[in-house]
C-alpha cells in the first residue's frame, strides 16, 4: 500500500493507483461474466453507446440472441445493431455482479475505511474524467 505522507512521490503514487486500478478491473471483470466472453461484455456495452464496427463479435452476440441487426431506413446500405431484451438483461446482470462484487468487498472494511473510499472515489472519477 502507497501511503500519502510528504515522502510520497507522486510517481509512486501513480503507480500504486494503477496498480490498484488494475487489480480491482480484472477481478470485476473475472467475477461478473456469467458465461458471456470479455470480448462479448465490452462489445455490449459499446453496442449501448454506439454502434461498433466489430463483425466477428457482432455475429456471435446475434447468435446467443443479444444482440439484433437492423436495415436503416434512411440508408439501407447500413444496418444498426441494437441490444435485444435477452442483451439489456445479460448487461444489467453483468453490471450487478460487479456491484456486488464490491459490496462484498466494501462490507468486509471497517466504517473508517468505508469513509475513507467514498472520499477517494470523487477523486478517482475526477481522475477518469467521470465529475
Amino acid at each position: 500500500m502507497v501511503a500519502t505522507d510528504s515522502a510520497t512521490s507522486i510517481g509512486e503514487l501513480a503507480a500504486g493507483l494503477r496498480v490498484a486500478v488494475t487489480r480491482l478491473n480484472r477481478r470485476l471483470r473475472s467475477s461478473s461474466l456469467g458465461g458471456v466472453s470479455p470480448a462479448q461484455a465490452s462489445a455490449l456495452a459499446m453496442i449501448e453507446r454506439r454502434p461498433p464496427s466489430m463483425t466477428r463479435l457482432v455475429d456471435a452476440l446475434e447468435r446467443d440472441g443479444l444482440v439484433e441487426r437492423r436495415v436503416d431506413d434512411a440508408d439501407r446500405r447500413c444496418q444498426r445493431v441494437t441490444l435485444t431484451h435477452q442483451g439489456r438483461r445479460a448487461l444489467g446482470s453483468i453490471r450487478g455482479r460487479k456491484t456486488a462484487f464490491l459490496e462484498a468487498r466494501l462490507a468486509r472494511l471497517t466504517p473508517e475505511d468505508r469513509e475513507a473510499v467514498a472520499r477517494a472515489l470523487g477523486i478517482l472519477q475526477l481522475l477518469a474524467g467521470d465529475g
